[in-house]
């Protein structure tokens, strides 16, 4: 007699179900240092925040940073608000990103496609290690990527709704919704990319009147409302905000070769099939008997297609491809792997198979993880101040021709730092580089820059003070900089290093001047 199949394989319970994929999403969020410069940027900003108490200005070293909206800064600054500057409330916004993909993708299929699917799909998705270390990485793209998925897959379940007279309205509402917390997230492709997704279904399967949902006013209502007063408070308080935010940050970068990481048209391709193993093999196995049988593409794989196409030419166009960016794409391409795996077989004789990839999969996920905290744990976060030495209040930290991202987050530092440089040099430079953040940021408050970006010039003058200053660059600084050698080495790793410097009590400006050494070779005889 043939077992029955378990209860989870054919009606998953979806509150438990949800908890247990963020409960997996977490699991190792806590394991890795944050990683440079993305993750300390990101988290940086998001301590910076809870620190200042301005909610509304997201600041990288105390000065106005508007390459991205304030999403993941908020919940970022939420989450350490009770944790502490800890890395898994660093990562918690993209955490919950890929959480309400996976969520959204689950209840979606669950309603209009079959329940195995629904559950394959989503087990698929959150087991990939390109999703799984999406997941633990705290920079914006993953959390923008659940609020498309979120977007796309509620405003497809409205008009499939509404084409079936059955409640609608709630879930048109949910994605705009999304939507709005899309562009608080990473911008306009927040709103552009679901909105051509759906665009293209509708016009792919003749569903033309879906069209007219786009013009729902409720929904326009809710989106403004939820997106729209963070861009004004901006736009008013800094007359620069627009050109900025909107020209530079999505236009330009769009169209310029400016930026770094410059890649083919073909890049995300590899990207997709290397990093979505063990499931991606799934596309290379021979269908099932029964498969030929199998009707025509549903409405529901004419999103999938849809969507993953869409998705990966967009991020494909510009030159500057960054992996993360087609996070976005997984969620499709998890449904169609998973279609695949069904194709033609019976489901109950597949389920150990289904069990055994599963598992493998999950061990690669963790893995990659073992792999990434002994390979790219970065020499910020190894750089820490010996036991019973920490910054006062008070004291000064002052980074020397770098800035070093993780540093403010694990000295837990509650002021900006000051930073040494040719800051005349950075303001022209174009490439894409922590100067050109910083430079750029110090443009829209100025008065503050000047106080915290410092000329090489004004070294003396700002550390022949009678107070303590912390000094961290690079462990060769030394030998550009001799009057180090005046400073006690309280900290050093294989690039980094980090200086204690008592100051002058009598401000004396010639606290940093370095006798000559003495002339070598002479003798009494001349």
């Amino acid at each position: 007699m043939k077992r029955p199949a378990p209860a989870w394989w054919t009606a998953p319970q979806p509150l438990w179900l949800i908890a247990a994929l963020f409960a997996w999403l977490l699991a190792t969020a806590w394991v890795r240092p944050l990683m440079a410069p993305d993750e300390g940027r990101y988290g940086g900003v998001a301590l910076a925040m809870l620190r200042s108490g301005d909610w509304l200005v997201p600041r990288l070293d105390g000065l106005p940073f508007f390459h991205k909206p304030p999403l993941f800064y908020w919940i970022g600054a939420a989450a350490m608000a009770v944790t502490g500057p800890v890395e898994w409330a660093a990562r918690l916004p993209s955490v919950l990103g890929a959480g309400t993909a996976a969520a959204a993708l689950f209840l979606f299929l669950r309603r209009w496609s079959t329940v195995r699917l629904a559950l394959l799909s989503t087990v698929v998705l959150v087991t990939t290690p390109f999703f799984f270390l999406g997941a633990q990485f705290a920079n914006l793209d993953m959390l923008v990527a659940g609020c498309i998925s979120a977007t796309i897959l509620l405003a497809a379940g409205a008009a499939l709704a509404k084409e079936r007279e059955e409640p609608w309205r709630a879930l048109l509402a949910g994605a705009y919704l999304f939507a709005a917390a899309g562009l608080l997230a990473k911008g306009l492709i927040g709103l552009v990319l679901p909105v051509a997704v759906i665009a293209i279904w509708c016009a792919a399967t003749r569903r033309f009147a879906a069209l007219r949902l786009a013009l729902w006013l409720p929904g326009w209502a809710v989106l403004l409302a939820v997106a729209g007063p963070w861009f004004v408070a901006m736009q008013l308080k800094y007359p620069e905000f627009f050109d900025y935010f909107v020209v530079t940050q999505h236009f330009r970068r769009f169209a310029s070769s400016g930026f770094n990481n410059e890649h083919g048209f073909w890049f995300y391709l590899p990207v997709l099939a290397g990093l979505t193993l063990p499931w991606f093999a799934w596309v290379f196995v021979p269908r099932g008997k029964d498969d030929a049988a199998r009707p025509g593409r549903s409405d529901v794989d004419w999103l999938m297609w849809i969507w993953l196409a869409v998705i990966v030419v967009f991020f494909s166009l510009p030159r500057s491809k960054l992996v993360g960016y087609v996070l976005p794409a997984l969620p499709p391409l998890a449904f169609l792997i998973a279609q695949r795996v069904l194709a033609g077989r019976v489901p109950e004789t597949l389920l150990p198979k289904v069990r055994t990839m599963t598992l493998a999969a999950a061990a690669v996920c963790i893995a990659c993880v073992g792999a990434v905290t002994v390979l790219a744990s970065p020499p910020g976060a190894r750089l820490r101040l010996p036991a019973g030495q920490a910054v006062a209040p008070g004291d000064q930290v002052l980074m020397l021709d770098s800035y070093y991202y993780e540093i403010p987050f694990y000295w837990n530092l509650r002021e900006p730092v000051l930073i040494s440089d040719d800051w005349q040099a950075a303001a022209r430079d174009t490439r894409d580089n922590w100067r050109k953040e910083i430079s750029d940021a110090g443009r829209f408050e100025p008065a503050r820059a000047a106080a915290t970006l410092l000329d090489r010039t004004q070294l003396a003058a700002t550390l022949c003070a009678p107070r303590v200053t912390w000094l961290v660059g690079s462990n060769t600084a030394q030998l550009a900089n001799p009057w180090l050698f005046r400073a006690q080495l309280v900290a050093v790793n294989e690039s980094a290093a980090a200086w204690r410097f008592a100051g002058s009590a009598t401000r004396d400006p010639h606290c940093l001047d370095v006798a000559p050494a003495p002339a070598s070779g002479t003798n009494g005889d001349d």
